[in-house]
């Protein structure tokens, strides 16, 4: 009885805060509001700023400015044509290269976009450099409009309510099962929720991003010639199972699938790149973030 009396609350909770995932109709948790992801999302993005070098390669920041540009521009598209308009306010765009050899790039929620040159330099400068930085771009991009950051937040969250709700059911177990059960169930939450979860939105960030690149105006196949690219530069030896992100194998298999009926949905889109780009380019404040969880859950996320 207690227990149905503990799980009572949780589950009116997550009812409660359970939205979608327009472009791919999802259902999401977020327990997190928006405006704490925002506030601490751009805190740590003027943090990170302060001790980044910005590259100073002159060239390689207008080719990424001008991706960027293109990409939020049909970010912005997009919003509006799903009904999103007042998501739009949530946005003020900041485009940056900063000179890092790792393999990353990040858009924070709110659309504070950075490419490091290592990612940069990966993709070099053949003749598919905009679409494959497109595809870069736009995974990123798909992170903060499908509001991920809110919904790691809210899934650490739920974790550590579940191991409170569990521990009360324990507790008249002696301290040895307590310590055994609140370990296997650690794990379960770790291996068997948090992690593959995070796949999934990374999976889900690889398609809006073919979604934003095609309306944008550049190739969706770049998106499988980069992640070949990121496959030979890898050294990771870590089974898929215990890692944040898919494998390289996985994520082109997937965007050979969805590549073909992205391009047949939204090729036939007028291309944001004839479209003057007409966001806002400034950081905005907002109010003190009031969540430490959210605060260390709303960084940006590694493309690979």
């Amino acid at each position: 009885m207690k227990r149905h009396i503990l799980l009572a609350p949780l589950c009116g909770l997550l009812l409660a805060s359970c939205s979608t995932v327009s472009m791919t109709g999802r259902k999401q948790l977020n327990l997190v509001s928006e405006s704490e992801i925002l506030s601490a999302s751009l805190t740590e993005y003027q943090s990170y700023m302060k001790s980044a070098k910005v590259s100073t390669d002159a060239k390689a920041t207008a080719v990424v400015k001008n991706v960027a540009q293109r990409i939020a521009a049909a970010a912005e598209a997009y919003l509006k044509a799903a009904g999103q308009q007042s998501d739009l306010q949530n946005y003020a765009w900041e485009f940056n290269l900063t000179q890092d050899n790792e393999l990353n790039a990040f858009c924070m929620p709110g659309g504070k976009i950075v490419v490091y040159t290592g990612m940069f330099n990966l993709i070099g400068n053949g003749a598919d450099r905009d679409d494959e930085l497109a595809a870069v771009i736009g995974h990123e991009v798909g992170h903060a409009i499908a509001k991920h950051g809110q919904e790691r937040a809210s899934q650490q969250m739920l974790a550590n309510m579940g191991s409170s709700i569990l521990g009360a059911a324990i507790a008249n177990k002696s301290q040895a099962t307590q310590q055994a059960i609140a370990t296997a169930y650690g794990l379960g939450a770790q291996y068997g929720a948090l992690l593959p979860f995070s796949r999934k939105q990374e999976l889900e960030a690889d398609y809006i991003g073919i979604v934003l690149a095609t309306m944008a105006g550049y190739d969706a196949n770049a998106a499988i010639t980069l992640w070949q690219k990121m496959a030979a530069a890898s050294t990771s030896t870590t089974a898929e199972f215990m890692s944040t992100h898919p494998s390289s194998t996985t994520r082109i298999e997937q965007l050979q699938k969805d590549i073909p009926n992205v391009k047949a949905s939204y090729g036939n889109v007028v291309k944001q790149a004839a479209t003057p780009f007409k966001g806002t380019q400034k950081t905005t404040s907002t109010k003190k973030a009031t969540s430490a969880k959210a605060s260390k859950t709303s960084k940006g996320y590694k493309i690979g």
